[in-house]
């Protein structure tokens, strides 16, 4: 199974630039919890994303003021991604070996034109690649902080 197969295409995209207040927004008008952050609108290059636990770790819980923050401070960046044409089996082993679940699918020419969650495996990958990618994407991180500072290995 290809990973265009399993994706949700189009996704919603901010910018870097993009205000904190407009991407809780699109979380909302998008019943999302996560939106790749790429270079600009016509480029659609993938550089981070954001999700609505990384505002909440990164800005809330450190007693930042969000509405005076955009998308880059408080994003996972560079991202993970992966080609659309890819695998589902080489999709499950980037999340796994990145611990991320969400993998924003770009391209040929290296655009944002899907992204694949732990619930598109779910409800389209099959029992087996949900349980596998669930039990290595949740076992606990080494680390003891919240959320990671570490980057992000960006595969394709």
């Amino acid at each position: 199974m290809k990973v265009q197969a399993i994706m949700t295409p189009n996704p919603a995209c901010c910018t870097p630039d993009t205000s904190l207040r407009e991407v809780a927004e699109m979380f909302v008008d998008h019943d999302c919890g996560a939106l790749p952050v790429v270079e600009s609108r016509e480029s659609l290059k993938p550089v981070g994303i954001i999700t609505d636990r990384d505002i909440a770790c990164r800005a809330v819980a450190k007693g930042r003021n969000a509405l005076e923050l955009a998308a880059r401070d408080c994003m996972s960046s560079p991202s993970v991604t992966i080609r659309e044409d890819a695998s589902l089996t080489n999709c499950l082993e980037a999340m796994e070996a990145n611990r991320v679940r969400r993998v924003i699918v770009v391209d040929e020419f290296d655009r944002c034109c899907g992204i694949v969650s732990q619930a598109d495996i779910a409800l389209r990958g099959g029992k087996r690649a949900t349980a596998e990618v669930l039990r290595e994407v949740s076992e606990p991180m080494p680390s003891s902080s919240a959320v990671s500072e570490r980057p992000l290995e960006t595969r394709h």
